[in-house]
């Protein structure tokens, strides 16, 4: 969109965290008003119609209609958590969110760069994306702990792929896209 532009790129309008996004991590899109690349979004131009800040929790129609069918199906990341991050931002305050944001980042960076196989990279972003952050630490300090640095890279990835399994099924997370049925 032209002329839409957003101070805080790590953490969309709608409250997608880009810094964890596959498009972003690719280099595909810079975030909701990241200019060049700037995906096109409903929610962006409403956002901009409705002369909201930065983030749509400051509409005073918020949550509207719009999350309902937003939040049904994911993307490439999660939908079903955007109110939630974007009412943690708001308790934390923006600052300390976005510090908890950087670190999933720096622990996605480390599984990508030492535990993927080159078929793990969704199922590593929404472990990051979806665990709590302190069993999502844990999980990582096992998978170090766990996994010699000489071991073939097949091997780190089975070890770490197990050992975040485990965590999302003690916090009760399902580690799936929640796609949206085919039409026939």
């Amino acid at each position: 969109m032209k002329d839409f532009h957003r101070d805080q790129l790590q953490f969309s309008q709608c409250g997608l965290n880009c810094l964890l996004c596959p498009m972003s991590l690719g280099g595909y899109c810079p975030g909701c008003g990241g200019g060049e690349g700037n995906q096109s979004c409903a929610i962006a131009r409403c956002a901009v119609e409705q002369g909201v800040g930065e983030f749509c929790s400051q509409c005073g129609r918020f949550p509207c209609e719009r999350y309902e069918k937003m939040m049904e199906y994911d993307s490439f990341l999660p939908h079903s958590r955007m109110l939630w991050d974007l009412e943690r931002a708001e308790e934390l305050g923006l600052e300390a969110y976005i510090t908890q944001l950087k670190e999933r980042r720096f622990i996605l960076d480390r599984l990508l760069a030492g535990y993927n196989d080159g078929r793990r990279k969704s199922f590593y972003i929404l472990a990051v994306y979806l665990l709590e952050l302190d069993d999502l630490r844990r999980a990582f300090e096992e998978i170090q702990a766990s996994v010699p640095a000489d071991k073939p890279v097949r091997e780190k990835a089975i070890t770490a792929v197990g050992i975040l399994k485990k965590a999302a099924e003690a916090d009760g997370v399902t580690l799936k896209l929640n796609k949206k049925p085919k039409e026939k």
